[in-house]
């Protein structure tokens, strides 16, 4: 397979095998970690869920990334990226063992959703700084399969972590504390792997670098102009029009998750158990789609473009995703999962390769924690309005048709920039 001989490629720079470890591990921890938020928030057997609590559950975690993202750039821009894999995943173990105590404890719910939300909190520097580096081990040449392999990797890591916190669950008696204390252990060992690099390896360049923490938060807000400009200037206009349609993708991505949360709880399961495996059966067939999307990006890219095989990824899910929601069955939704995974990550892929290719080094921190906040308000406003549209059982026509308009609008648009 062409995916397989372009792994190997890519695993002949030990940098980029090395870097690829600490994504993995930093991924599969994360998967863990989800998975457990998830089970303990959602399917837990006394509590009665309902999409506005799932909304609020969203907006606690993802809303303050809209003020750690921008700090999180301007720090990347400055930090050494080695070390904030490496001290980043230290906090996340130590935050994560001290979410599982606080679930044994019985203690109220706004103490649990602070010491998530640390954890969750330095997610945006590892995530980001993963993003910013990859160019650093790998030649131009090689830039685009390496962020078709090398995220979808870590996508399919994230997976795999949930199933295996899945497994977890049923060998300790359900117990969420013991799936987060494997994810604890499992950031330690993403921070241990960031050791094998040189602190200099990934960057920024030496000469971007500013020691003074003070200094680079007191220029924040003008970097971050000056990062805003540099995408705007014309020759980045690209990216940031992929970066625009991929955040209206990515609402689309939210609320029709909220819907899967809502509809394996109540409507296609009585049973919390049972349903929890029904998601998680879901998220496996997503993920395989993400596998999908990362051996076909690189061909139809290079055949088409990027930014035409984000209109590809966007026509088809409009066309697809109602087919297979309207009916609101199990097998036309897992199927739906297996399609959005496949054309969610294909347009990701492809954003991700425009921006890196349009961006210059010393803005790509900012720029790609800009792409985060962008990508969690999108997500978090999809879960609100998912919020208002669903009904308890989670089947909402009208969501399932709005979400196929605005797949539509986006092929369109980026059809028309295309041409243009």
């Amino acid at each position: 397979m062409a995916v397989v001989r372009d792994l190997r490629v890519l695993l002949r720079f030990q940098g980029f095998r090395r870097l690829l470890a600490v994504r993995l591990l930093s991924q599969g921890a994360d998967g863990v970690y989800q998975v457990a938020l998830a089970a303990y928030v959602v399917f837990s057997p006394e509590k009665q869920t309902s999409a506005t609590a799932i909304a609020s559950a969203m907006a606690v975690l993802l809303l303050p990334y809209s003020l750690v993202g921008p700090f999180a750039g301007v720090l990347l821009d400055r930090w050494r990226r080695r070390q904030v894999f490496l001290y980043g995943n230290l906090v996340r173990a130590a935050m994560a063992s001290a979410t599982a105590v606080l679930m044994v404890s019985h203690v109220p719910d706004w103490l649990f959703y602070v010491s998530a939300l640390c954890v969750t909190a330095v997610n945006r520097f590892v995530l980001s700084g993963l993003s910013a580096a990859l160019p650093r081990v790998v030649d131009d040449e090689r830039l685009v399969i390496a962020n078709s392999l090398s995220p979808t990797a870590g996508t399919l890591a994230a997976t795999a972590g949930g199933g295996l916190a899945f497994v977890v669950r049923l060998v300790f008696a359900d117990s969420d504390a013991a799936v987060v204390l494997l994810g604890a252990a499992l950031y330690l060992c993403a921070a241990m792997a960031s050791l094998r690099m040189s602190p200099e390896l990934l960057g920024p360049d030496v000469e971007l670098v500013q020691q003074s923490l003070s200094t680079a938060l007191s220029g924040t807000a003008r970097d971050l102009v000056a990062g805003v400009r540099h995408l705007a200037s014309p020759p980045r206009r690209q990216a940031a029009r992929a970066l625009a349609t991929m955040t209206l993708m990515r609402f689309c991505y939210g609320a029709l998750l909220v819907m899967l949360l809502m509809l394996c709880r109540y409507e296609f399961s009585s049973d919390t158990d049972d349903g929890l495996a029904l998601l998680g059966l879901a998220l496996g067939i997503s993920g395989a789609g993400f596998f999908a999307a990362a051996v076909l990006t690189p061909w139809a890219a290079g055949r088409l473009s990027p930014g035409r095989w984000i209109a590809v990824c966007a026509v088809t899910a409009a066309i697809l995703e109602p087919a297979l929601g309207l009916p609101f069955a199990v097998a036309p939704m897992l199927a739906a999962s297996f399609v959005l995974g496949l054309t969610t990550q294909g347009a990701k892929i492809a954003t991700d390769t425009i921006v890196q290719s349009s961006v210059d080094d010393g803005f790509r921190g900012r720029i790609f924690s800009v792409y985060d906040v962008l990508f969690n308000v999108a997500f978090v406003g999809a879960a609100a309005v998912a919020a208002l549209m669903l009904p308890p059982d989670g089947r909402s026509v009208v969501l399932v048709v709005t979400v196929a308009v605005i797949y539509g609008v986006v092929g369109a648009i980026m059809v028309r920039f295309e041409r243009q």
